[in-house]
């Protein structure tokens, strides 16, 4: 079990601690020179079959962000109040951090009682348990202390009731990925990189290959302290030192975490669910400054209203924090806030989506997905959330979300899996399959109402009108099983409804063919509208005309004004294309034995088209496409 203190500077937080372990946790010489803990302290001692972990904050109000970053991943806190001083400014911020970061269970100590008489702590004793009656530790027993002596009752009547405690923690899920958030780094001679804090979830062992987050350096685990003493293995809710090779001191800081790698990606923009206190005397507007103390990090973020337009003393609503670096964080995290001074602490929340979008935050869609993460803190259901993902969700996500290994993670009956390139899987809910196939449809007897000359869209094209997001392989299966199924129809590169067709007129199709035989036979090369003019004797302006409807009915595509290619010739084009290692003008054009003009003006049409993308001189196929043609 792991134990907070908490509580006003010179309480005897120190002091207390030491009795309670015989560790003496102030190990700075400036501590020990000014008497006050400045930075996190550790202590261990024997618990039955278990150790006993203690954390010893600093109490002085300068460093609070010392303070939140020690009593993150505690299983119970150890308020302490000096029986002369009582409750103080501190005593008040600290049991607020505490209920904010979700601690539910405690005790108090009642110190130095030697100073006072036993009026005095029956009274705090009742000052006491009037702060804490509104509270998730009303009813937390008060240990009257005196520990700088040898032996004393209530240090001891406080070290059985933490051993009771512990033997009442419920087992930490140990199938979970790791996370160890950093409270400390150092390094040892001879050793190297030392990292210590405490396991929020999963196990790790020697050898383990993990990743450092932010960062994303990937480290090996050497070596392993678990509660303070040498071991293999490490888990969930134990305080550990890891000995790491793979990244030096200066790659890791307090704030950091060693996560495994399915688990490394952070991001700078979190939703949240947000409660200010009711004393804070500060309403949050659109874009307010704070400061954010998540896991052992603190950074500072502007706020973002997802809810309502501002955020009141006392009220709770859904905010997105703009933070100034990325994070690791995953639902349902805690995290605590302070004012834009970071004189106070004014609220905290909990992590609903740790990956937030930097628009559309307010949409339906939008607001329906934090309804449904909100649900999955609570009771774990991936159907909920696949039934609020409209356009499927990787399983790389799920596994992000539920801190679980990709092979545990269960998808619902009837859910659609879509392999991915990179080995992820997209997992989709057959009633968003059934949604999205109807938005297809609607889509296409929308541009025919409003095209009714032209064939129909090509896939990329229609692909743009229906969902820019979606990925390219999920859009490949809509369309192929739209297609199996005689639901919508292809010509050439067009898509239509079964009931739209554009046709020539008889004696249009008699002009038209041998047109479509020229540009056939001119393979990559086929001749302009001016070529065929004077080819088959007919007007310029007939020849276009007969062409561009050609290119309507989606039997022939048009490159640039003037100039239309085959079908079949672009689909070699694109097959040919998609074999060179490198697309760049020069090598299209010496695979094709076109000019540059000609080789740029098709690369050109396979950008607009959706098929390729330009990035600075290459031409990259885009993730997933696929050049689709039928005659």
């Amino acid at each position: 079990m792991i134990v907070g203190t908490a509580g006003h500077i010179d309480h005897g937080k120190t002091t207390l601690t030491r009795a309670l372990t015989g560790v003496d946790t102030d190990r700075l010489k400036e501590e020990k020179a000014r008497g006050i803990s400045i930075e996190l302290g550790y202590a261990y001692t024997p618990l039955g079959d278990d150790v006993l972990g203690v954390i010893d904050v600093p109490g002085h109000e300068k460093f609070i962000r010392t303070m939140a970053a020690g009593v993150t991943g505690i299983d119970a806190a150890l308020l302490v109040i000096a029986a002369d001083d009582g409750i103080m400014p501190q005593t008040l911020e600290h049991l607020a951090i505490l209920r904010l970061l979700g601690v539910r269970r405690g005790a108090v100590a009642m110190t130095k009682i030697d100073r006072v008489d036993a009026a005095r702590m029956d009274q705090l004793e009742q000052e006491i348990h009037s702060l804490l009656a509104s509270t998730d530790f009303a009813g937390a027993p008060v240990f009257r202390t005196n520990a700088t002596v040898e032996g004393d009752a209530g240090v001891k009547a406080l070290l059985h009731h933490l051993s009771q405690v512990a033997a009442t923690l419920p087992a930490n899920d140990e199938r979970r990925l790791l996370r160890l958030g950093v409270d400390r780094v150092f390094t040892l001679s001879g050793q190297g990189t030392i990292v210590t804090g405490t396991a929020l979830a999963g196990s790790v062992r020697v050898g383990d290959t993990l990743q450092l987050a932010p960062g994303g350096q990937q480290v090996r685990v050497r070596s392993i302290h678990a509660q303070n003493r040498a071991a293999d293995a490490g888990r969930a809710g134990q305080r550990l030192a890891l000995n790491l090779s793979g990244a030096s001191r200066d790659d890791i800081a307090r704030g950091s975490w060693v996560v495994a790698p399915a688990l490394g990606e952070c991001s700078e923009r979190v939703d949240v669910r947000l409660t200010l206190t009711p004393d804070c005397g500060l309403t949050l507007k659109p874009w307010s400054p704070v400061h954010v103390h998540l896991g052992a990090a603190h950074h500072t973020a502007n706020v973002v209203m997802l809810d309502d337009d501002v955020l009141a003393p006392g009220h709770t609503g859904r905010v997105q924090l703009v933070l100034d670096a990325p994070v690791h964080a995953v639902p349902g995290d805690r995290f605590v806030i302070r004012n834009a001074q970071a004189t106070a602490t004014i609220g905290g929340g909990v992590v609903l989506d740790p990956f937030g979008p930097a628009r559309k935050r307010r949409s339906a869609v939008r607001i329906a997905w934090l309804d449904a993460l909100e649900g999955f803190i609570g009771n774990g259901d991936i159907a909920a959330l696949l039934a609020r993902g409209p356009l499927g969700l990787r399983a790389s996500t799920l596994v992000r979300l539920s801190q679980l290994p990709a092979e545990q993670i269960k998808a619902p009956s009837g859910t659609v899996e879509v392999p991915l390139q990179g080995g992820d899987t997209l997992l989709i809910a057959a009633a968003e399959v059934q949604t999205l196939q109807a938005r297809i449809l609607a889509a296409l007897a929308e541009f025919h109402a409003r095209a009714p000359d032209d064939a129909g869209p090509e896939l990329w094209r229609l692909k743009r009108i229906v969902s820019t997001d979606m990925e390219d392989r999920l859009w490949s299966r809509l369309i192929d099983t739209l297609l199996q199924d005689g639901t919508i129809r292809q010509r050439g590169r067009s898509l239509r409804l079964p009931e739209h067709s554009v046709e020539l007129s008889a004696e249009e199709q008699a002009l038209a063919a041998p047109l479509m035989a020229s540009l056939l036979a001119g393979r990559y090369d086929p001749p302009w509208v001016r070529d065929l003019m004077r080819e088959h004797q007919m007007s310029e302006a007939e020849v276009r005309r007969l062409l561009l409807k050609l290119a309507k009915t989606g039997q022939l595509n048009q490159v640039v004004k003037d100039l239309f290619y085959h079908p079949q010739r672009l689909d070699e084009l694109a097959q040919l294309l998609a074999t060179l290692p490198e697309v760049q003008a020069a090598s299209f054009r010496d695979a094709t034995g076109l000019g540059r003009k000609r080789a740029i003006q098709v690369l050109e049409f396979f950008d607009r088209v959706g098929y390729t993308r330009r990035i600075g001189n290459v031409h990259l196929i885009r993730p997933n496409a696929s050049w689709s043609y039928s005659t």
